[in-house]
């Protein structure tokens, strides 16, 4: 990877970011590169840690990282997609080949549910044609209601921007978190 193109910044923080990544970061963790880099605009920051969708939400943590995994993933964003192994893969209960196989294409159907197999294809068809065909759609009504589709659709869409945002600042890599799998 290539340097960074934003140096994150370092404390002390304005009382502004420093609140916002209080919202966002768990007690006693340092905030993330990313944020610290989007905190040379606290306003974009603010906005973005508010539209977040990491919380408690309509569908469960397992479907919401599967869908950001995916997500980061078909956008090459090594970064974000670190980060949400690290955070969430263990509490999802995610096994090392399933992490693994949200970068493969194909994906490996053996190993992910038929609501899971139906998520996969709907980050799959957004990435790739930006929209749901007929189809797909009523697979993913068979497991989700309109809530939790609503949901899904712009997670997906939410974490192609921070895979933009990612990609674009070339946001160094956090130490803890794993890297794309060879």
């Amino acid at each position: 990877m290539s340097m960074p193109r934003v140096q994150p910044l370092q404390p002390p923080y304005a009382a502004e970011v420093q609140a916002a990544f209080e919202r966002v970061m768990p007690p006693g963790m340092p905030p993330l590169k990313l944020f610290r880099s989007m905190a040379h605009n606290p306003r974009v920051l603010q906005r973005m840690i508010a539209g977040g969708l990491l919380d408690r939400g309509s569908i469960e943590l397992r479907q919401r990282e599967l869908l950001i995994l995916r997500a980061t993933a078909l956008c090459g964003a090594e970064y974000e997609w670190g980060v949400h192994v690290a955070g969430f893969a263990g509490k999802a209960g995610f096994s090392p080949q399933q992490i693994a196989d949200t970068c493969n294409t194909p994906i490996d159907p053996a190993l992910w549910s038929p609501a899971e197999q139906a998520l996969l294809a709907l980050a799959d068809g957004l990435h790739e044609q930006a929209q749901v065909d007929d189809e797909l759609w009523l697979r993913l009504e068979q497991h989700f209601s309109t809530e939790q589709l609503i949901e899904c659709l712009l997670l997906v869409g939410f974490y192609h921007a921070v895979s933009f945002v990612v990609n674009g600042l070339r946001v160094e890599y956090e130490a803890h978190a794993p890297r794309f799998p060879t």
